[in-house]
């Protein structure tokens, strides 16, 4: 059974490897270079997709979670980039079952093209996981697409404002927000909105 919002995403596998590792990880999320901790620290990639993320990551000396629910690119990613800082899970929005089954918490948490995919009632599900898997003190890195939808594709219009009240909701504070940014794929009539939040720390904690 497919999982609700990777709907084409086996199909294209190998088009979208192809097409999303044509961008890099710096050049994606240069507003977020600055708040990706210098030192090794636990990463939690939700959606890891091709694994370009979590493979820089990984070189940076973090060692990395890689959630990512369709097998085709799962696989892909896999292959594409091995590393034994990376450990690939089957894992799926809203529930993460098997990571909060864990018990783990992570320094950073990353949902890059994700979020969309969830529907209004998923993503009032999925926040409050989200929050649990972000150790306090932890930061939270989110983008959301606006733009048409592809064929085929399973995709909402999602608000900066909503996403940022379910988050507060759930201990996640707003640090950095920055909307219509550009698609790095030319897709002109496609552009992003970009989210950063860090979880409270623990009163008291040393």
């Amino acid at each position: 059974m497919r999982v609700s919002g990777t709907e084409m995403y086996a199909e294209t596998a190998a088009a979208l490897v192809e097409r999303y590792e044509r961008v890099s990880f710096a050049d994606l999320h240069r507003a977020f270079l600055h708040l990706i901790p210098n030192t090794p620290c636990r990463v939690l990639d939700i959606g890891s997709g091709t694994g370009r993320d979590a493979a820089a990551l990984a070189e940076m000396g973090h060692k990395v979670i890689a959630a990512e629910p369709t097998k085709e690119l799962r696989e892909r990613a896999q292959a594409l980039h091995p590393s034994p800082q990376i450990e690939w899970l089957d894992d799926s929005l809203p529930d993460l079952a098997q990571l909060i089954g864990r018990g783990e918490t992570y320094d950073l948490a990353l949902l890059t093209g994700v979020w969309m995919h969830l529907d209004p009632s998923q993503r009032r599900r999925a926040m409050p996981n989200v929050a649990r898997l972000v150790r306090p003190g932890g930061t939270l890195l989110l983008t959301l697409r606006h733009g048409p939808v592809p064929p085929g594709r399973r995709l909402f219009d999602v608000s900066a404002d909503e996403t940022i009240e379910l988050a507060d909701a759930d201990g996640l504070r707003l640090t950095l927000k920055f909307e219509n940014q550009p698609s790095l794929l030319g897709q002109k009539d496609v552009h992003w909105t970009r989210l950063a939040f860090s979880k409270a720390a623990v009163s008291g904690a040393t």
